[in-house]
């Protein structure tokens, strides 16, 4: 699927927490299609394109969501948010990304997020209670503070409702408040690398996606790989633009 450059509609801007924010994005439907697990690129000038996953399985209606970390901070960040603020339309690059689900596989799933990589897998997650309803799905979303969960309800509702969901929530500072109950809901206090290390996983059954920083992806694949997984089945972003050097 070749890459796109099109306008679409600025339908909605929520926050999802005091740090992140939702939008969403309409446009023709042929031309917003993308695979469960790419991503776009906003355009903010000229010569600045900002890259975001597609936090939405395509439902061939021409809608996107995407989950943007605020950072007043950094300048991008800053600029993005004036944009979405009085912008009606955007200029859209998409889509991007080779780390997409694999549809031909019937392997259970491990998907280990850190932040607003989440989005990434709220997609693929989408798309697999879609097309696979009783493939196996494991989440293990990290992140420093309990808050930072920004969508912690619905990771639950899907691991309440579905017996082949279970859902780790995952952070390095005690949790603020009670998580909601369930037989396939859990919380692990630490890094998420450490977490995994001591876990009782066998990952080397599953299919692995992972999204984050290249420090957290890649301390992630070392204990992944520790623990046997065949490495040909871990699959992320962070390999194409970041990859280690041998």
């Amino acid at each position: 699927m070749s890459a796109r450059t099109l306008t679409c509609q600025v339908t909605e801007v929520e926050n999802l927490s005091p740090d992140v924010f939702g939008v969403t994005l309409t446009g023709r439907a042929e031309a917003m299609q993308h695979a469960p697990g790419q991503y776009l690129e906003l355009k903010l000038d000229e010569t600045t394109w900002v890259p975001f996953s597609i936090a939405s399985a395509d439902r061939n209606d021409g809608v996107i969501e995407l989950h943007i970390q605020h950072w007043p901070e950094r300048d991008n960040s800053a600029r993005l948010r004036e944009l979405l603020q009085v912008a009606n339309q955007l200029t859209l690059r998409l889509p991007g990304g080779e780390c997409v689900l694999d549809r031909q596989s019937q392997r259970p799933l491990m998907l280990i997020a850190a932040g607003t990589g989440f989005s990434q897998m709220k997609a693929i997650i989408e798309a697999v209670l879609h097309e696979q309803p009783e493939r196996e799905i494991s989440l293990w979303w990290a992140a420093r503070e309990h808050r930072d969960l920004y969508l912690e309800q619905l990771a639950s509702h899907w691991a309440q409702t579905h017996a082949n969901i279970f859902f780790h929530a995952v952070t390095e500072s005690p949790l603020e408040e009670p998580m909601a109950v369930g037989e396939r809901i859990s919380h692990h206090l630490g890094r998420i690398d450490q977490v995994l290390k001591s876990a009782d996983i066998t990952p080397d059954a599953h299919d692995v996606y992972i999204s984050g920083s290249p420090n957290m992806v890649y301390a992630c694949l070392d204990v992944l790989d520790m623990k046997g997984m065949k490495l040909e089945r871990v699959f992320s972003d962070v390999f194409a633009y970041a990859p280690r050097s041998t």
